[in-house]
């Protein structure tokens, strides 16, 4: 059961604030000047959400209940939340520094170069996928996308999952990768940890294999994913430091065992055990929580965590259906560590009414990460 601190001392923590020379300290950098009027919005909760913390244990509580006070006990607060998911979910294996990425097919379109490319995303393991690298001179700023295929971001799947098209054109290196979850089995063939968190190690070495070429900025790679993929993007960014954003399109950002679709319970997401399954589908008592979903509930944890860790890097929840305005209060506790960390305009979330994509929602993801990957968000 989740326990929330009193009130008093988390209005202490958001309002605590770092000094520029902490923060620089740290490698952070100034916050965020103001976002530009198109998206200013989602950076702001709805007035019924704002300082509202939900019923979420503050992250910024030590496991003994210590409160983290300043931008060094962040560190070792952050290290304390990564090493307690990483011990439920299993160790991950030492990552690539440098992936082989090989090119096997070649076209031009519009204003980019398609690339049909094969990446080493494990040892012993490769994913195919697209390159798009736009006609551009000099390091340009980069995106990993990510879902059941690579073929929908680049305009050749499902619509409206055009998502690495959409930042071609917009002079965004984009690297589209996809795999269904149902084909990650931990131990037959794969690393016996849970298949969400492979995923994000994937993501991982896709991100080294990005930051290694000649056309890419390593300082300035993202990541996004919708649905399955925005639960992939979400792991993979606050899992690896090395992302500088993310955009997660309506993963289900909390746990949530009322939405059959936030089904972080099933064996593909965190709900693998060895020798054990269950039936696919909501829980209940003859079908319970198994795996380190179920130890995750059960010691009080939550994904808000994992957001936390974001920080101070930015990210925008692009809810739809199952990210609705609600959802606030899990991302206030992230809007507050980056107050700690003297940090501002990091934490943004849109909505829409349904699950699926919308040329108004899409835009407003490439406005995400123009303002934040290209300097001067132009």
């Amino acid at each position: 059961m989740r326990r929330r601190p009193g009130v008093a001392l988390v209005a202490g923590l958001m309002v605590m604030a770092t000094t520029g020379a902490m923060a620089l300290a740290l490698g952070q950098g100034k916050s965020h000047e103001a976002p530009p009027g198109a998206i200013a919005s989602a950076f702001e909760p709805p007035a019924a959400f704002r300082e509202d913390l939900g019923d979420y244990r503050s992250p910024l509580i030590f496991n003994d209940g210590r409160p983290v006070r300043d931008p060094a006990d962040w560190q070792a607060r952050r290290r304390e939340i990564l090493g307690a998911w990483h011990a439920i979910m299993g160790a991950w294996p030492a990552l690539i520094d440098r992936p082989k990425v090989e090119v096997i097919g070649t076209q031009h379109r519009e204003n980019f170069e398609q690339r049909r490319v094969r990446v080493e995303v494990a040892q012993g393991r490769t994913m195919e996928g697209y390159l798009l690298v736009p006609d551009l001179r000099g390091p340009a700023p980069a995106v990993l996308v990510v879902f059941y295929e690579p073929e929908s971001a680049i305009g050749e799947g499902k619509p409206g999952r055009d998502f690495a098209l959409r930042l071609a054109r917009r002079g965004f290196v984009a690297l589209s990768l996809g795999i269904s979850p149902f084909e990650i089995r931990p131990g037959q063939g794969y690393p016996e940890i849970q298949p969400l968190s492979y995923l994000a190690y994937v993501a991982a070495n896709a991100c080294n294999a990005l930051a290694q070429m000649p056309e890419v900025d390593p300082k300035r790679v993202g990541v996004m994913g919708h649905s399955y993929g925005g639960k992939w993007a979400m792991f993979a960014s606050c899992l690896y430091e090395k992302f500088a954003c993310g955009v997660w399109s309506d993963p289900g950002v909390v746990f949530d065992e009322s939405r059959p679709d936030v089904n972080y319970w099933e064996p593909w997401y965190l709900g693998w055990e060895p020798g054990r399954t269950r039936k696919r589908g909501l829980l209940s008592a003859e079908y319970p929580r198994i795996g380190a979903y179920k130890r995750l509930i059960e010691s009080g944890h939550d994904l808000h965590e994992l957001h936390a860790m974001m920080a101070p890097r930015p990210f925008l929840v692009s809810g739809g259906s199952e990210d609705t305005p609600k959802r606030w209060r899990a991302l206030n506790h992230t809007v507050a560590v980056n107050r700690l960390l003297g940090a501002e305009n990091r934490v943004a979330m849109t909505n829409r009414p349904a699950h699926n994509p919308t040329e108004a929602s899409n835009e407003q993801i490439v406005q995400f990460f123009t303002m934040v990957l290209k300097p001067g968000g132009r």
